[in-house]
C-alpha cells in the first residue's frame, strides 16, 4: 500500500470517528457508554452483554450521524446480541439479529453510493405503517406458536425491526419513527425479563445480559428520538465524512 493510500485510509477513519461532533452529542454518548460499563460492574456475569451494549450504542450514534462506520459497530453488536437472544429464548430477536448481520455489509455498500437521506410521501408512509402493524400481528401469532417469551413484544423486534432496518439501509428518514417503537418495545421486553429473573420467576438467560439490554434499549430509544430530529432537519446528509 502506497503512502497516499495509507494517508487516505487514515483520513477516512479520522473523519468518520472524530469530526463534526456537538458538545451535547459527545456528552450523551459518554453517558450512554458509561451506563453500559456501570451495569457490567454491578452484575459482571456477561462480557458478551457489555460488548453488545457498547457496540450497539456506537452503531446507532454513528448511524444518527449518517456515517458508514456505524455498520462496523453494528456487526459486532449483532453477533453478540445473537448469542444473548438465543440463550434468552428471544427467538424473534435471534432471527432478526441474523438478518442484521447479513444487512451490515449491504448497508455499508448502499451508504457508500449515496450520502443523501430520503423521505416518503404521506400516503406511502401511511401504507408502510399499516403493513407493519399487520405484519406484527402475524409475527405475534407465529412466535407464540414457537413458545418464545413475550411474543407480542418479541414480534415488534422481529417484524418492525426488519422494516426499520431496510429503511435505514436505504436512508429513508421514516426508519427512526419505527426504531422508536422498536426501542420502546425492547426496553419493556428486557425490563420484564430482568424483573422476572430477580423475582425468581424465570431462570432463562443471564441477569447481566438482561440488564445490559435494558440499558442499551433505553440508550437507543434516546438516540432514536434525537436521530429522528437530526434526519428530519437534513443535518445528516453532509455527515458521511470522507469515503
Amino acid at each position: 500500500m502506497s503512502n497516499t493510500q495509507i494517508e487516505k485510509q487514515h483520513n477516512w477513519w479520522y473523519s468518520q470517528l472524530f469530526t463534526n461532533w456537538k458538545k451535547f452529542e459527545i456528552g450523551y454518548i459518554s453517558i450512554l457508554i458509561l451506563l453500559q460499563l456501570i451495569v457490567y460492574a454491578i452484575v459482571p456475569d456477561s462480557v458478551i452483554g457489555m460488548i453488545s451494549g457498547v457496540a450497539g450504542v456506537l452503531c446507532l450514534v454513528y448511524g444518527m450521524k449518517g456515517r458508514k462506520i456505524s455498520f462496523i459497530f453494528g456487526t459486532i453488536q449483532c453477533i453478540a446480541m445473537t448469542y444473548i437472544a438465543w440463550i434468552s429464548h428471544a427467538y424473534g430477536s435471534f432471527a432478526m439479529d441474523i438478518i442484521y448481520i447479513i444487512s451490515q455489509p449491504i448497508g455499508w455498500f448502499m451508504w457508500g453510493k449515496n450520502e443523501a437521506t430520503h423521505s416518503f410521501e404521506a400516503n406511502t408512509r401511511r401504507k408502510i405503517f399499516l403493513a407493519a402493524f399487520i405484519a406484527w400481528i402475524i409475527g405475534w401469532f407465529v412466535l407464540s406458536m414457537l413458545g418464545g417469551q413475550l411474543p407480542y413484544l418479541d414480534s415488534i423486534n422481529f417484524i418492525i425491526s426488519l422494516i426499520a432496518q431496510l429503511l435505514y439501509i436505504l436512508k429513508y428518514k421514516e426508519n427512526w419513527s419505527l426504531w422508536i417503537i422498536v426501542n420502546i418495545a425492547n426496553a419493556t421486553y428486557w425490563t420484564i425479563l430482568t424483573i422476572q429473573m430477580l423475582m425468581g420467576e424465570n431462570s432463562i438467560g443471564s441477569l447481566g445480559a438482561n440488564l445490559s439490554q435494558v440499558a442499551l434499549q433505553f440508550a437507543l430509544l434516546f438516540n432514536s428520538v434525537y436521530a429522528n430530529k437530526v434526519w428530519a432537519s437534513g443535518a445528516a446528509d453532509n455527515e458521511g465524512g470522507a469515503k
